[in-house]
C-alpha cells in the first residue's frame, strides 16, 4: 500500500509562483509513474502532468500548463514535484498527486492506484 501526502499549496498572486510536492510512503517509489491532478469546486477532476517511472525523463502535461508547470522527481527522497509558475486564477484548485504502479498507462485518473489526499492552491486576480 502506497501512501502519498502532498504539500506546498497555498494562496499566491496572479503570475507568482508555486512548488508542490508529494511525498510518497512506497518502498519502490521508483518503479511508480507519478501523476499531478486538480479539481475545483463543483468540476471534475483533470489531469495536470506526469512523470515516467525510473528516471523519469519523460514528462507529460495538459494544454492548459504546458509551458508554465514542470513535473520532476527525486526517486532518492521519494518524492515528486510540480513547479507551477505564471500562475493564473483558473489554475485554483486542490491538487492531488498519485501514482500509477504499472508505468505510465494513461493521463485519466482512472490508471492511478494511489491518490493523496490534495493541497489548495488558490490564485488570486
Amino acid at each position: 500500500q502506497v501512501q502519498l501526502a502532498e504539500s506546498g499549496g497555498g494562496l499566491v498572486q496572479a503570475g507568482g509562483s508555486l512548488r508542490l510536492s508529494c511525498a510518497a510512503s512506497g518502498r519502490t517509489f521508483s518503479s511508480y509513474a507519478m501523476g499531478w491532478f486538480r479539481q475545483a469546486p463543483g468540476k471534475e477532476r483533470d489531469f495536470v502532468a506526469a512523470i515516467s517511472r525510473g528516471e523519469g525523463g519523460i514528462t507529460y502535461y495538459s494544454g492548459s500548463v504546458k509551458g508554465r508547470f514542470t513535473i520532476s522527481r527525486d526517486n532518492a527522497k521519494n518524492t515528486v514535484y510540480l513547479q507551477m509558475n505564471s500562475l493564473k486564477p483558473e489554475d485554483t484548485a486542490v491538487y492531488y498527486c498519485a501514482a500509477d504502479l504499472a508505468g505510465l498507462r494513461g493521463t485519466e485518473s482512472r490508471y492511478y492506484d494511489y491518490w493523496g489526499q490534495g493541497t489548495q492552491v488558490t490564485v488570486s486576480s
